[in-house]
């Protein structure tokens, strides 16, 4: 499951959306607003996303994800709009059976969001300037 969020997320519903008798590890990765990229003072962030195209080039990297991993649940939510120092960015939770590969798929498919979804950020920082990071 894929979705992009206008509104803040939290931790918990999100965990609570994955359940499965037959996993016995759940690992999840929050991005979160840092307050500096690359030595400058960043003070907060704003993402834009294509959700239909998002969702669907993420079903390729689910699908991927399940082929090389053994796990049964794979959630991912990623904010847009305005965001500030702190917050949650992206949110993801795997569920497998055993602990490793959650944690590899969860940094598998966390590297391939970040390639391959067209989730554009706008950094803006503390001396007014702003800028979109790997834009097109």
């Amino acid at each position: 499951m894929f979705a992009l969020s206008d509104r803040p997320l939290l931790e918990h519903p999100l965990v609570q959306s994955l359940a499965d008798p037959a996993a016995g590890a759940l690992v999840t990765f929050e991005g979160r607003v840092r307050q500096q990229n690359q030595g400058r003072a960043v003070t907060r962030l704003e993402y834009e996303g294509a959700e239909l195209l998002a969702a669907n080039e993420f079903k390729s990297i689910e699908a991927e994800a399940s082929q090389r991993f053994d796990i049964t649940q794979l959630h991912c939510v990623h904010r847009t709009g305005m965001l500030e120092i702190g917050e949650i960015a992206v949110w993801m939770g795997v569920l497998a059976p055993h602990r490793g590969p959650a944690f590899d798929a969860c940094r598998y498919v966390i590297d391939e969001l970040k390639k391959r979804l067209p989730i554009w950020k706008k950094e803006y920082y503390a001396d007014g300037d702003s800028g979109w990071i790997n834009a097109p």
